[in-house]
Parts: C-alpha cells; structure tokens; sequence
C-alpha cells in the first residue's frame, strides 16, 4: 500500500519477498487489473492482446462410478454442447475408460488427466492409450519431476502436457528445453496471475507449444478473465473455460453462458464481469478496509 506506483506489471515484483501463495497474489493483480482498465475505459481482452471474439468450451469429467455412468455423463456434455471432453485417469482406471467412450462417441476431441497418479515404471499402461487419438495426457507424473515427463515423453506418442509443474514462466522455459512437455496448461492463479500467465503463452508460442487455459471452480469474475487469456493466439486447443451453471446454481456475477459450444469474449472495460452486489452482500462474511498511510 506505500508503494508509489503500482501497475498490473508492478504487483508481483512488489510482493516478490512473499513465498508462494500464487492464488493470493493473482487476486490482487486482478484487482488492480480491473481498477486500471476501468479508468481507462478499456477491456481486459484488448490489454492482453487477444485475437478472438469467442473462445471454445471444454468440460472435465472427474472419476466416476462405472463405465455406463461415465459415458451417460459425457453424453450428457456432448448434448450440452461442449466441445471438448477431459476425463480423470489414474491406475485401473484409464484404458477401459478411453476405450469406452471412444467406442460410443467416435472421433470426438479427447483428453485425459491423470493429476500425478502415475510414475515411469506404469509407461507400459500409458503407451496403450496411444491408440486412442488423445489429445493429450494432462501430468501424468509427480510435478517436480521434470526428468522423467522428459524419458516418458519419448516413449509416448500421445502429448504430454504439464499443469502442475508449470507454477511460472521460468518453468514453462524449464520444462520446454528438457523435452518434458508438448502441451502446457496455463491456470493464472496457479501462477500468480494473468501478466505471468500470458508470458507463458509468449515463451510457448515462441516454440512451436501449444497451450489452453485450465479452470479452477472460478466464479464469473474469474471465466470472464479466463475467456480472454484463451482468446490469445497461443490458446489453440479448448480450455475448461465452461458455463457458470456447470458449478453453481447462481453465480457471483451474472452468469457465463455457453453457446453452441462457445463462450463469448467479455469487451467492457474492466475483467469484464462485476459482483451481484445483492449476491455479494449475502456471501461475504468479513470486509477489512486496507488504505496507505
């Protein structure tokens, strides 16, 4: 608060002394974020530089109870339009899976994810799913382990993708030049924010990786943000970038809708969406007023 200046560019920098707590660090970027762009009367999507009016909408399915219950809940995705499915993988639950919904779906745009379920010694498993026409295999090792994504990497004709290994641009470099990664998975708050975020959109894009934007149960403040990150030229496959009715029954802020596969790209000043002030009075449980001395 006693800092002179403060920009969406000067917000990390200033709280770099702070270990860790990305997610923090990004609401507050976001909020200084919104605050500029408002008195410039400019929208987010037009400051990060984005090329596109809509973006497509994929959707995760978490592990289910059985195959017949995860095929109905995909059907049921399909027939909502979304364009892009992602399930859950882990250990005695991947092959069969894939196989099922490749059987009852065709050619649809698959993918999975396997949240660091897996190590090297299960290659052999994770080499069957090359079959199938994955998009690509969403970390399936421990995030740390930078070395073995690159061996499994090579063995494997499905993309690998990093998500949780990806907590910076210096990482996405990281990752990049090992061969550990053909895909990344770029979650702003995972990251600390939407300006590092779109660095690790440049660093990709500059070498030939493609990458989409990952969600994380964010309210509408968050998707509109999200929808305009993914409206970046580098955000060539479908992100998790879904309608607000796919986790709450009324959203924060006037809700995100999906149609026919697709979400708008927010152009208001600001992040583009703003709290129901209605909604946000009866949620909030606490205000603590920060002001500079």
């Amino acid at each position: 608060m006693g800092a002179p200046d403060v920009h969406p560019q000067t917000v990390a920098p200033l709280l770099e002394h702070v270990v860790g707590h990305r997610m923090a660090k990004a609401a507050l970027e976001m909020a200084v974020l919104d605050a500029e762009l408002r008195e410039l009367g400019q929208s987010f999507a037009t400051w990060l530089g984005a090329t596109r009016t809509r973006v497509p909408s994929g959707v995760s399915v978490g592990i289910q109870a059985g195959i017949p219950q995860l095929v109905d809940q995909v059907g049921e995705y399909l027939d909502q339009g979304y364009v892009r499915i992602k399930i859950k993988i882990r250990p005695g639950w991947d092959v069969e899976p894939v196989a099922a919904l490749r059987e009852a779906y065709g050619d649809i745009p698959l993918q999975v994810d396997a949240n660091s379920a897996y190590t090297l010694a299960d290659a052999a498993t994770l080499r069957e799913l090359d079959r199938f026409g994955l998009l690509l295999i969403e970390q399936p090792l421990y995030e740390d382990d930078l070395r073995q994504h690159a061996q499994l990497a090579e063995m494997l004709e499905t993309p690998v993708c990093l998500d949780e290994s990806v907590v910076s641009a210096r990482a996405a470099a990281d990752a990049i030049a090992l061969g550990a990664t053909r895909v990344i998975n770029v979650k702003p708050g995972r990251v600390g924010g939407y300006v590092e975020a779109r660095r690790i959109h440049d660093i990709a894009r500059a070498n030939g990786v493609p990458v989409w934007c990952g969600g994380m149960l964010e309210t509408g403040i968050g998707r509109a943000a999200n929808a305009a990150l993914a409206a970046l030229p580098g955000f060539t496959l479908p992100g998790d970038i879904s309608a607000s009715d796919r986790f709450y029954r009324r959203d924060i802020t006037e809700p995100v809708r999906m149609v026919d596969g697709w979400i708008e790209v927010p152009d208001r000043p600001g992040l583009g969406a703003a709290p129901l002030e209605d909604v946000l009075a009866e949620v909030t449980e606490d205000v603590e007023v920060l002001r500079a001395r």
